[in-house]
């Protein structure tokens, strides 16, 4: 009896830790598109009107939830560019923006989420603030 007891103990652990270990993965997330620092590039790319809904960041990844008018979003071109300045503050800031050329004339508003690598990102130290330019939005990536 204690014998089966313990068993049964041991198998709603053991269940207990692998459903922690799902939860974990459900919240991770592969990242499509790779985060581009170029000043060049920051300066110069498309900058057509888009509103930034909501930011996330997980492990290496930022999350953007975005709308902007057009008709279905398919045909928009979206890029994150990051300045390569690095602004010497503690914690250390990057400037970075959503870029979007948009050439749909109509008037619906799209919503879209795209996910970006931002290892690239990384500075001395663990932690570095991204600031969101074209939204004034600020997020704290940590390493």
């Amino acid at each position: 009896m204690k014998n089966t007891k313990l068993v049964l103990g041991l198998i709603f652990i053991c269940l207990a830790i692998m459903s922690c270990e799902k939860d974990k993965e459900n919240t991770q997330y592969d990242c499509e598109d790779s985060v581009i620092v170029s000043d060049i590039e920051y300066n110069s790319a498309p900058d057509d009107h888009v509103t930034i809904n909501n930011l996330e960041i997980t492990g290496d990844c930022l999350k953007i939830n975005f709308s902007s008018s057009g008709c279905s979003g398919e045909t928009w071109k979206i890029k994150l560019i990051a300045s390569e300045i690095i602004m010497l503050s503690n914690p250390p800031q990057r400037n970075i923006r959503l870029s979007l050329e948009n050439k749909e004339l109509c008037q619906a508003v799209i919503g879209k989420e795209i996910i970006f690598d931002i290892s690239e990102l990384q500075v001395d130290g663990h932690i570095v603030i991204l600031n969101i330019t074209n939204s004034n939005d600020q997020i704290y990536y940590e390493y």
